[in-house]
């Protein structure tokens, strides 16, 4: 029981080679870019969104943080497109893999970080320390905030995997759950079914709104750093 519902979050392999590469690229297909004069009505409601998100996101951003207007929105499209996929039947979903999300979230985290030392070296590090510290408290202080410092892209990571991993595992359990009632008590089963399709829902929006929390915290740090 225990290998069957956790073969879903193990990386595809064809041949002995990863494919996790080409599962990664898929989600680009279905952002095609426009290529007429007139678009067509799927990449005029992409374009809005992107627009949309775009200015509510970077509205709190200098002209310094607006300069990574593109990364953001190509990382809040990456990762919702992505968690989207792994809802299909016989899919894998990348951002269930902790590696891959500290991979994401590490270099953004490391790079505001950066900027911030770069352009606010004093703002950055006063952040250490507090304005009116007690002396005696300065040491455990600074080691407190150096820690929720470094805890940043631990948590950012952590948060993802565990909210897009814990809804995988609870579709699956409650499907396996209505597969075995339908031969013990149909109606039993029935509601089962409609906890697993109102279940489901809940993920298609929990896919955008992780993607979107996820973004949304790499632009509050570039915030604070810029």
């Amino acid at each position: 029981m225990n290998e069957s519902l956790f073969t879903s979050f193990i990386t595809p392999t064809m041949m002995g080679v990863p494919i996790v590469v080409l599962i990664i690229m898929f989600p680009s297909i279905l952002l095609p870019s426009p290529s007429r004069l007139v678009d067509n009505r799927l990449v005029s409601i992409q374009q809005w969104l992107v627009r949309l998100t775009s200015k509510q996101m970077l509205s709190i951003h200098n002209h310094k943080g607006q300069t990574w207007a593109l990364m953001l929105m190509s990382l809040i499209l990456f990762i919702g497109s992505t968690n989207l996929l792994g809802l299909l039947p016989h899919s894998f979903t990348p951002t269930t893999q902790l590696s891959m999300n500290l991979g994401m979230a590490i270099p953004l985290w490391a790079g505001t970080v950066a900027i911030g030392l770069r352009y606010k070296t004093k703002t950055s590090l006063a952040h250490f320390l507090p304005q009116g510290t007690p002396f005696p408290l300065i040491p455990m202080l600074v080691i407190i905030e150096t820690i929720s410092l470094f805890i940043q892209p631990m948590a950012l990571a952590v948060r993802l995997t565990a909210n897009i991993t814990a809804g995988h595992l609870l579709i699956h359990l409650i499907g396996g759950a209505t597969l075995a009632l339908m031969s013990i008590s149909t109606i039993t089963a029935l509601i089962t079914f409609t906890i697993l399709v109102l279940l489901t829902i809940l993920e298609f929006a929990v896919a955008l709104i992780q993607a979107y929390v996820f973004t949304l915290l790499v632009s509050l740090y570039l915030h604070d750093n810029t």
